[in-house]
């Protein structure tokens, strides 16, 4: 991803309390007006972070390198042993901004499959070939571990499925493992920055969308860069201004359990994401992802850095996402039956 200026974004857009084995199934939290909300779902952070650790573990994973391929198939079978009613795995090779032809392998997973009211979750798995952020110029040339960057989207997605396999939503959830997210232009190339450059298999996927007009996606959520230390997430500026419906669920829902510390109302940057060839596609999709951060006034300081290990990962950062997304999901209710 890609953080630009607001008259950048501009353009482009024309163009709980967690802990063990997991939070309690019915806890009362108070939101910011003191009215009682009973918390659904158990997210377990433990297992969240676990699932950092084992993607960290694959390697750096580059779109065509061996622990790539390694990961992408563990994740298929995880969302398997999840319950999902299917998993699929699509995408055809695309050529990058370098010339590098990259296989595409998108991994798209569907709970209740038969439900037309369905909500979209996308987290990328590939990582960062590049630490062109690094302070060290020696580094800066090699790929990253991307515990952060990738992985810990990926890994809260898994503890949400685990949930919707032991207690389903009322909707159809999709859940989306884009892929070629983080091969845009590398810093220092002799080259243009090009916004269409990064996510590449999400703009794949938004061209060939697997749903029809009456079982299009009510709204998308997406999570990126989810699980550092302390991290505050400030509404995206696409998010804000062209996925309101989703932005204020995720928002009013992290206030109701009590965490409008770590969603601040405040709108931070504007990012060139995977939700903008969702929008793009049709599907009100919300970034939550650490834009504003007090040290860097943008992502998290391990952005594209060899800083970005599991080291630094959070499990109490994965949890407070995580309690949201569930928290959203469990309250939607159909409109179609």
């Amino acid at each position: 991803m890609r953080l630009y200026s607001i008259l950048s974004a501009l353009f482009l857009l024309a163009t709980g309390a967690c802990g063990g084995s997991g939070s309690s199934q019915a806890r009362a939290v108070a939101d910011s007006a003191s009215t009682s909300y009973t918390e659904r779902g158990s997210f377990a952070e433990d297992l969240a972070y676990e699932y950092v650790r084992q993607q960290v573990e694959f390697g750096p994973r580059v779109p065509g390198t061996e622990a790539h391929r390694k990961c992408g198939d563990w994740l298929v079978d995880m969302l398997k042993t999840y319950g999902a009613d299917t998993v699929l795995v699509s995408g055809t090779p695309v050529r990058a901004w370098d010339g590098t032809l990259l296989p595409v392998r998108n991994i798209f997973a569907r709970y209740n499959s038969d439900a037309k009211d369905r909500i979209l979750l996308v987290a990328h798995y590939d990582t960062r070939p590049w630490a062109d952020q690094d302070p060290d110029p020696d580094k800066r040339m090699t790929p990253i571990d991307g515990a952060n960057d990738g992985a810990s989207g990926v890994a809260v997605l898994l503890e949400v499925a685990h949930n919707l396999s032991v207690e389903p939503a009322r909707v159809g959830v999709d859940i989306l493992f884009t892929d070629c997210e983080d091969y845009g232009v590398r810093e220092g190339a002799s080259v243009n920055d090009d916004a269409d450059s990064w996510c590449l298999g999400t703009q794949q996927f938004a061209q060939n969308l697997p749903y029809t007009a009456a079982d299009m996606p009510r709204y998308g959520i997406l999570l990126d860069m989810v699980g550092g230390r302390g991290a505050r997430f400030n509404r995206e500026y696409f998010s804000a201004t062209s996925a309101q419906l989703p932005t204020a669920r995720v928002w009013d829902m992290a206030r109701k359990l009590g965490l409008g510390d770590r969603f601040p109302m405040a709108v931070g940057g504007a990012i060139t994401d995977d939700h903008l060839p969702l929008i793009r596609a049709g599907i009100p999709t919300a970034d939550i992802i650490e834009n504003a951060s007090p040290e860097t006034h943008s992502f998290n300081p391990t952005w594209h850095t060899h800083a970005d290990n599991i080291d630094n990962i959070d499990p109490a950062t994965l949890c407070a996402v995580g309690r949201v997304v569930l928290n959203v999901l469990y309250n939607e209710k159909p409109e179609q039956q």
